[in-house]
């Protein structure tokens, strides 16, 4: 996906988790989108990072936090065992279940941990990928979304 491509619909999501949202319940809010896999370990290090975010940065700068869990494989595409790690690691944002992968394709996304970060217009501004990718995650955060009052 390049930057400023706008903010793909959600259609095709195999359930949502934590409350389910549209494109345009979000209108004119920043969305930070995190891909994970319940079988990748550097997601489930980076998913208290994500829950630190969603309450620092929600209240800062109305950014909206929405998590895609991405199976890897056939196992991960258990959806209790999405929800007990969902639940275990404390993830109170809404979360997509994405079992066909239809959310992914829309993206073009290929990784775990992954982070893509839309302004208040929607427009894909940073795109992260890997378990390092935490700290220039929360710079762009800061950078691109700081003018926001």
């Amino acid at each position: 996906m390049r930057l400023r491509t706008e903010l793909p619909n959600f259609k095709g999501v195999t359930e949502w988790v934590n409350g389910e949202l549209s494109k345009d319940t979000l209108r004119g809010k920043p969305v930070l989108i995190h891909f994970w896999a319940v079988s990748c370990h550097m997601c489930k290090e980076s998913l208290s990072q994500i829950n630190e975010w969603r309450e620092k940065y929600e209240a800062k700068y109305n950014l909206t936090v929405i998590g895609v869990h991405m199976p890897r494989s056939e196992k991960d595409t258990n959806i209790n065992t999405a929800k007990e790690n969902i639940q275990k690691y404390g993830l109170k944002h809404p979360v997509m279940i994405d079992n066909q992968h239809a959310i992914t394709d829309k993206f073009q996304n290929e990784h775990v941990p992954a982070y893509y970060l839309f302004d208040g217009n929607h427009k894909l501004r940073h795109f992260q990928a890997g378990e390092k990718g935490l700290k220039m995650v929360e710079q762009r955060i800061n950078r691109i979304l700081s003018p926001i009052k």
